[in-house]
């Protein structure tokens, strides 16, 4: 079965075609502005990359409802369209590339693939905010993750790497990019991880600030009348790295840390705090950690972010081999001899996963 797995990005609209072996045919990448696609560009892209026999969409928000991959049809449509207020930044987005490919390839099936579903799995302690009943019922409270579809990858290749079963492996996933997130994963299931209600929580992100004291918001807004829309965009557009040292590159400011800029080394190293804490919340989470795997942009290129968080990380059995992490390409094992526990470079994925989930959630519909 072909697959055209379609992403919806901040900018832009990844289009990838998959054969039945999860080759890719092609790929095109076409520019999205305001979630926006122009529609003669579109067709002939699709054009370009060939015919599917189906299309998986990544949608990033499925509420409470949508635990796994589901086909998309009127009904289930219209219930992600109700999930825009969980996720009105990034929600919208995919739903216009829905809109945008449907038109352009009609009749085809298409399957939801939720970044929110990996973690439906999570136990009520880590899901569960301490807030009144009343708001967590009446409004959906909860903690729900995302990144999904990376950590799952992130889960099912980590063994085939080891050459281990999945039973009982212990692995911190950690999806390092613009957006940044961990996952502990045991049994290939997802028991817990930073992000939460929204993809603001948890560690430091390229411009966006991670978890902070609600106290410090409620004070900002109460003593100097920050409106909400002034808050929003100021934590999700102007903050983490880029409210630190002026740029949400991590290239620019490993290199700017190095020639001795105070912003950019301040930069670092609350990023690289955030980042040990986070993996040690997750190893207390799993009793333990058998793999530490690091994947997204900055997991997979930026052999110094790794050196630098697994330097404090000893007391877990992780260790690295500084001549692999230097060299390492994707998919690579750059542990220390004598560590107990193995550290990974794996390449994010997601249009592999999202590929599965078509066919299983199709071969299901067949059956």
């Amino acid at each position: 079965m072909r697959v055209m797995v379609v992403n919806a990005g901040s900018s832009s609209l990844k289009l990838t075609l998959l054969d039945g072996e999860d080759a890719t045919i092609a790929a095109r990448e076409l520019e999205a502005p305001r979630a926006q696609v122009d529609p003669e560009e579109l067709h002939a892209a699709l054009d370009s990359l060939g015919e599917p026999d189906a299309v998986g969409h990544r949608i990033v928000h499925g509420g409470e409802r949508f635990r796994e991959a589901v086909r998309i049809d009127a009904d289930v449509e219209t219930a992600m369209r109700e999930l825009i207020d969980l996720a009105p930044l990034h929600q919208p987005k995919s739903l216009a590339a829905l809109d945008a490919v449907t038109e352009a390839l009609p009749g085809l099936p298409a399957v939801a693939c939720f970044d929110t579903a990996f973690h439906a799995t999570i136990p009520a302690a880590a899901a569960t905010y301490a807030l009144p009943a009343e708001w967590r019922e009446r409004w959906g409270l909860r903690r729900y993750g995302f990144h999904g579809l990376s950590h799952a990858w992130v889960a099912r290749n980590t063994p085939e790497l080891l050459e281990r079963d999945a039973s009982g492996l212990r692995i911190v996933s950690c999806h390092l990019g613009a957006g940044a997130s961990l996952c502990a994963i045991n049994d290939g299931i997802s028991l817990d991880t930073t992000m939460g209600f929204t993809p603001l929580e948890g560690l430091v992100m390229a411009t966006r600030s991670g978890s902070v004291d609600p106290g410090m918001l409620l004070w900002l807004l109460e003593h100097e009348r920050l409106s909400a829309t002034e808050m929003a965009d100021a934590l999700e557009h102007d903050a983490g790295l880029k409210g630190l040292a002026g740029s949400a590159d991590m290239r620019e400011v490993l290199w700017r840390a190095d020639a001795g800029d105070e912003s950019a080394r301040l930069a670092l190293d609350v990023y690289i705090h955030r980042l040990r804490a986070g993996i040690a919340a997750m190893a207390a989470a799993l009793g333990g950690l058998d793999a530490l795997v690091f994947t997204g942009g900055v997991g997979q290129e930026s052999p110094a972010v790794r050196e630098l968080a697994v330097a404090g990380l000893g007391f877990l059995g992780v260790a690295l081999d500084s001549e692999r992490n230097g060299v390492a390409g994707v998919d690579a094992d750059i542990s220390a001899a004598g560590a107990s526990a193995a550290t990974l470079v794996i390449l994010a994925r997601e249009d592999l996963e999202i590929a599965r989930q078509v066919r299983a959630v199709l071969a299901d519909v067949d059956a």
